[in-house]
């Protein structure tokens, strides 16, 4: 499936390189055939979702909100937030993805980026004995209701901890009404392939603990 991606860049931000998908609708599609007889996952880390596009122009415009500090890229995809966290100067950087096919992709994306990236394997939703950070990016992680309400209680859980949680979302239908504080804003470019327009306005906020 990685056969099926080509280095590019995100256009709102253009300091990262990533191996994309050429062609959205083909790899969907594909994948779609491969889901129905191999059980491969959706590849949400071929494409710059709006979110991750966010919270990576964010961190490398204001690089004292991760800088000298540890990172954490929840459900990092192609690990476009932690990249720009570790450009951004920050001490140490984790990208915790579930998918096999992502954190091989992410792994090449560190390396052509030339940056230092962890890759966390381990379902974070599952537990909370992990060795914590101090910055908690999450880009789009309400499109879904259960993975919305299992996502926002266990970060909300790691700033009752002490880490500061980002949130990056471009208005998905489980994105939580309360307890949430808008910093920044950015309407980012996407394509008629995967969204309803070609800009969405995605605001990252900063999450409290209830």
């Amino acid at each position: 499936m990685l056969a099926e991606t080509q280095l590019g860049t995100a256009q709102f931000v253009p300091e990262i390189t990533l191996h994309l998908a050429h062609a959205a609708l083909p790899l969907w599609h594909a994948t779609e055939a491969k889901l129905e007889k191999n059980g491969v996952p959706p590849p949400y880390w071929a494409f710059a979702w709006p979110g991750g596009q966010a919270l990576a122009r964010l961190v490398l415009d204001q690089p004292d909100l991760v800088r000298g500090m540890d990172v954490l890229d929840f459900a990092a995809g192609s690990g476009i937030s932690a990249i720009a966290a570790s450009k951004a100067g920050a001490r140490r950087v984790r990208a915790a993805e579930i998918d096999a096919f992502a954190r091989v992709a992410l792994a090449l994306n560190a390396t052509v980026n030339q940056v230092s990236i962890e890759a966390i394997a381990q379902d974070l939703l599952q537990t909370d004995a992990f060795d914590p950070a101090q910055v908690i990016l999450a880009g789009d992680v309400c499109y879904e209701q259960p993975m919305a309400t299992q996502a926002i209680a266990w970060l909300r859980r790691r700033v009752a901890d002490g880490a500061r949680v980002l949130l990056a979302d471009p208005g998905r239908a489980y994105f939580p009404k309360t307890g949430v504080r808008e910093i920044a804003r950015y309407d980012i470019p996407t394509s008629l392939d995967l969204e309803s327009n070609t800009i969405r306005s995605t605001g990252i906020f900063e999450l409290a603990d209830s």
